[in-house]
Formats: C-alpha cells, sequence, structure tokens
C-alpha cells in the first residue's frame, strides 16, 4: 500500500518539475528594461537622425501604441486604445489556445514600428540583435519565442497601417513656408537661416484631441516697434533678462535647450550639435520615474502611451497656432529695433515663435505624468548628463514643466506670453487626454 501511495506521489512530482524550468523564463522575460532600452534606442535614433520635434514626437506614440497594445494582451487589467484613437481599428488578436510570451511581443512591436519610422536601420539592428539574444536567453521555449515575435510583428503591421493614414506621407510633398513682406511675421534666423519646419503640421490627424484648433490660445500680443506698446516692452524683457542673465538662469536655459540641430559657427567652418528633442526629454523622465516606481512592463507601456499621446497631440495643436500667428521671433525683432548685436543665449528654432512649444508639450506630458504617479511626486532628471549637464531635481512633474517653460525667456528664444499662454494650452491638451482615453478597465 505504502509503495503505491510513493509511486503516485512521484507520478504528481515529476510533471512539477519538468514545468518549472519553462516556467522561469516568464518571470525573466517580464523585464520592464527590455522596454526602457528599446525607447532609449529609438531616442538615440531619433537625435541621430534629426527629427524634428514634431516628427519625434509622432514615432514615439507609433512606437509606444504598438507595445502598449501587445502587452496588455497578457493583462486583463489594461483596456485596449482601439475605438478610442482616431482610425485605430481592433489589434489583431492572439490564438487563445496556444502560448506567447506577450513581455516579449510588446518588445518586437515597439522594435519593428520604431525600425520602420527611424533612417538609421543598420545601427538599430545591432541594437536589436542583443535583444533578441538576451530573450533567448531567458530560456523561452523556441516555438513561444518565435510565436511571440510573430505576434509583436502582427501588432506592428496594424499599427504602421494605421499610421500610414495620418496625413504625414502626403505633408511631405506640401510646400515650403513663403517668408511674408510683413516686418510682424517670422523670418528665418542666423546662423543657418533654416526653412520654416513642418508648417503643415496641423494637417496631421489628431490622435485624441477633436482637431488641431480645438485648444486654441488666445491670439499673440498685437505687433509694434513703438516704444510704448506692449509688444515693445515685450521684446525688451527678454533682452534685459538675457543680458543680466544669471548663472542659474544660464543653466535652467541650457538644460531644457532640447535643440536636436544647432549650428556652430567657427570661423570659416559650421558644424552642428545634436541633441535630444524636447519630446524626447520627457520620454526619459517617463523611463526614469518607471524605474523610480518599479512599474511593472505593462504599466511602463501605459506611462509611455498616456505621455507620448500627450506630447503628439501638443505639438498639433501648438503647431497649429504658430503657424496661424506666425509671430516674429525675439532675435529678429532685437536686433532690428533694440539692439543690432544682441544674441540669445540658445540658438534660434526656426519656427514661429507663438506659443512655445517647449511650454505645450512639457504642461501636457507633466498632466500625463501627475494622472499617473501622483503630484508632488519628487524626481531627478538625468537626461543631460550625456550632453554634459548634471542632473536636476525636481518636487513634481507641474514644477518641471514650468521651469522647462520659463527656460525659453532665459534662453531668449521666447516672449512671456508664448510661455504663460503655451503652459495653459498644453494642461488643456493634457486634461483633455486624460478624461478621454481609458487604459484600466
Amino acid at each position: 500500500m505504502m509503495r503505491i501511495i510513493f509511486i503516485v506521489f512521484i507520478y504528481f512530482l515529476i510533471p512539477c518539475a519538468c514545468n518549472t524550468p519553462s516556467e522561469e523564463y516568464k518571470s525573466k522575460a517580464n523585464n520592464p528594461e527590455f522596454l526602457h532600452r528599446t525607447m532609449k534606442a529609438i531616442t538615440d535614433r531619433i537625435v541621430h537622425d534629426i527629427f524634428s520635434p514634431p516628427v519625434a514626437s509622432r514615432i514615439y506614440t507609433y512606437s509606444s501604441v504598438a507595445a502598449y497594445e501587445a502587452i496588455i494582451q497578457g493583462d486583463k487589467n489594461f483596456k485596449s486604445l482601439a475605438g478610442q484613437l482616431h482610425g485605430l481599428d481592433s489589434v489583431p488578436k492572439p490564438d487563445p489556445n496556444l502560448e506567447y510570451c506577450f513581455p516579449l511581443a510588446s518588445t518586437q512591436a515597439m522594435i519593428k514600428v520604431g525600425r520602420t519610422l527611424i533612417f538609421s536601420e543598420d545601427d538599430f539592428d545591432k541594437f536589436t540583435e542583443q535583444i533578441y539574444n538576451e530573450c533567448k536567453n531567458t530560456g523561452i521555449p523556441d516555438d513561444v519565442y518565435e510565436r511571440s515575435i510573430a505576434y509583436g510583428d502582427q501588432v506592428a503591421a496594424h499599427i504602421l497601417e494605421w499610421s500610414s493614414k495620418d496625413n504625414y506621407k502626403q505633408s511631405r510633398s506640401f510646400p515650403k513656408y513663403s517668408i511674408e513682406n510683413n516686418p510682424a511675421t517670422w523670418k528665418p534666423t542666423p546662423p543657418a537661416y533654416m526653412d520654416a519646419v513642418e508648417p503643415h503640421w496641423n494637417k496631421i490627424r489628431t490622435f485624441v484631441i477633436d482637431s488641431a484648433a480645438q485648444f486654441k490660445p488666445i491670439p499673440p500680443t498685437p505687433f509694434s516697434t513703438q516704444k510704448n506698446t506692449q509688444f515693445y516692452k515685450e521684446a525688451t524683457e527678454v533682452y534685459e533678462v538675457v543680458k543680466n542673465s544669471t548663472a542659474e538662469q544660464r543653466a535652467i536655459a541650457s538644460f531644457w535647450d532640447c535643440n536636436p540641430f544647432a549650428m556652430n559657427v567657427r570661423g570659416h567652418v559650421m558644424f552642428a550639435t545634436k541633441k535630444i528633442s524636447p519630446g524626447g526629454h520627457w520620454i526619459n523622465i517617463t523611463r526614469a520615474v518607471c524605474t523610480k516606481s518599479k512599474a511593472t512592463m505593462a504599466q511602463s507601456a501605459e506611462a509611455y502611451v498616456r505621455v507620448s499621446l500627450s506630447l503628439v497631440d501638443g505639438f498639433i495643436s501648438c503647431w497649429d497656432e504658430k503657424y496661424r500667428s506666425r509671430v516674429i521671433r525675439p532675435e529678429t525683432y532685437i536686433n532690428q529695433y533694440v539692439n543690432e548685436d544682441w544674441v540669445p543665449i540658445l540658438q534660434t528654432p526656426p519656427f514661429p515663435e507663438y506659443p512655445s512649444g517647449h511650454s505645450v508639450i512639457s504642461a501636457s506630458a507633466s498632466v500625463a505624468l501627475t494622472k499617473l504617479f501622483g503630484d508632488n511626486y519628487a524626481f531627478t532628471d538625468s537626461t543631460e548628463l550625456e550632453f554634459g549637464m548634471p542632473a536636476r531635481s525636481f518636487k513634481s512633474f507641474y514644477e518641471a514643466s514650468k521651469e522647462a517653460g520659463i527656460s525659453r525667456m532665459y534662453g531668449g528664444i521666447h516672449y512671456r506670453p508664448a510661455v504663460e499662454q503655451g503652459q495653459k494650452e498644453g494642461i488643456a491638451v493634457g486634461e483633455f487626454i486624460a478624461s478621454r482615453i481609458i487604459t484600466k478597465k
């Protein structure tokens, strides 16, 4: 009798022992660092390929949506964005009778979309090869690995098909911005006198907001060269701020510069310095906060998708007003009407002044992060370490966004109303997105 019991015990024990190794890969593969490192690799290629801030936000958003839609197939606590984002239909579903590694599928979906939307594919492939090897080393069964990669590709294909209908490709052939013979309107600025960036960005399909003009800010201050007018006072304020700037103000301006293509002139030589974009800066903050909070892979994907949606619609909203009002930049105005030798601390970006893009998207991103991680969430932002600047610490996301906004006036590239109205616009965009998008069931 005892022998029979022992045999029965061994009979049930053996399958458990055999299943244990195959289960171990799940916890190893469900590592948010796979997602964070992939997003950082996308950011590095965005910097290398010199995508403009609005275009960079588009890349971040489609990559994030793909990762999110794949990872939530293995977590019933999250809700799909299909039907919530303009034009996004239901994402293909995995076979319920087969085993998948959804963290791997999510990473693959982000990889595939990101690779398609950047230019430096060869460099990106070197990174992804390392990720694939690490995933295989988790002990994942070959069939589960191949099936998960295939499902990630399936989700990516669906997202890329959706992206192809947002009017981006068509906008590549739209006419360039025409310089007007009007002293009030934007003109190219030194040293490169570049063409206006994305003058038709308001024609890109919005993601959550109803239209590009939904959160149209109040009109900018009327242009004038008369010394007793409000516009002249705003311009001279910028002039004085830069002229009398403190070391801290210059540090703040440099920290939030986020100019993806700054031209440097040394005698007869001109060369470019590449940096992270404003949106990329907030994506990096998202990674830091997720890591600090020990967010799961699904929670990290949720954070990326909410922040990127706030960025992309923030840029569409902001660019709509920029090319409506076409306000002259401080550098052009001050050189003509105040002091011809004045130079801003930061290089003036190649697009109209009002409102401040960094103010808009920083405010909208701060709303998304506050909704996820709470108000008064203290964090350290080390984004600029790789660009030679020390980290800065903040008591909340709103505090960081306000500093990002005022940095534009400290740097001499925006008047005060562009900062203040930009922040209001960004908050409105962020709150609207937060209220419309449901990610938790």
